[in-house]
């Protein structure tokens, strides 16, 4: 009696298995084909983009509008232009009634090497969709880098503007200018960083517990974003301003406004 209720239980048991992995292939199959599809913008950035009316990504920070879809960046940055690296994959687990949940959350990091750096971070159960979830994250947090000179404006600009600093947790980095061909002097992640962004000369200075890897990566990516946040004065000259893009292209947009279809 014992072997044969044994021997039941198991059956049943691989039988459920069987189920559950073929109908999890099939959805995992219906999505990949999904993927493929035409890209079909849900954002009135997204719409004008498609439409060719806004012209490059300049024109989006120029107007500090929100970008909600990934193929924004897509449309404006060629596929082996804009880099992405894996940072860090680390587990995390949550505890609850039936045990212990693990998932991973995972840091990408994308960049032009010319001005331009997104940081990006998921938590997913498996590592391959965290790693897709990343980028796209990293893409939608795009922003631009200003650079600068140490000292006389010889050649292409190659390092920061000014002296900047971020904070994330108990990380502060302190990005400094450098004369040109003193490299990046920091940590090989600082380093990672900067060349994503397109510095090639700066000084670092940090404090706190960096070696939690993410907190020191948003202080530097915080870091780099102060850099157009701080008006130097040969900016001083009188601003013309322009129409905003929803403004100029106020027709077009009430005339193909998506109706949704049920």
């Amino acid at each position: 009696m014992g072997d044969g209720g044994f021997g039941k239980g198991g059956g049943f048991g691989d039988k459920g298995k069987g189920k559950g992995k073929g109908k999890g292939f099939k959805g995992k199959g219906k999505g990949k084909k999904g993927e493929e599809k035409e890209w079909m913008p849900v954002t009135k950035l997204g719409r004008l983009v498609k439409e060719g009316k806004i012209k490059s990504v300049e024109d989006i920070y120029l107007h500090s509008l929100p970008i909600k879809e990934y193929q924004i960046i897509d449309a404006f940055f060629d596929p082996t232009t804009l880099k992405d690296e894996v940072m860090k994959i680390h587990p995390v687990q949550k505890m609850t009634s039936a045990g212990q949940t693990n998932r991973f959350v995972c840091y990408v990091l994308v960049g032009d090497q010319n001005g331009h750096i997104g940081l990006g971070s998921k938590c997913s159960k498996e590592v391959a969709t965290a790693i897709r979830g990343g980028i796209i994250a990293a893409k939608m947090n795009l922003i631009p880098v200003r650079r600068g000179y140490w000292g006389n404006r010889i050649g292409q600009p190659h390092t920061m503007p000014m002296k900047v600093h971020g904070k994330c947790g108990s990380v502060r980095v302190r990005l400094i200018p450098a004369p040109r061909g003193s490299g990046v002097v920091g940590s090989m992640t600082l380093k990672k960083m900067m060349q994503f962004a397109g510095v090639a000369d700066v000084f670092s200075c940090s404090c706190g517990h960096t070696r939690t890897k993410g907190n020191f990566m948003k202080a530097t990516f915080e870091a780099l974003r102060a850099s157009y946040g701080y008006l130097t004065p040969d900016l001083w000259r009188p601003t013309k301003f322009v129409k905003h893009p929803f403004q100029e292209f106020t027709d077009f947009l009430a005339q193909s406004k998506s109706v949704p279809t049920y």
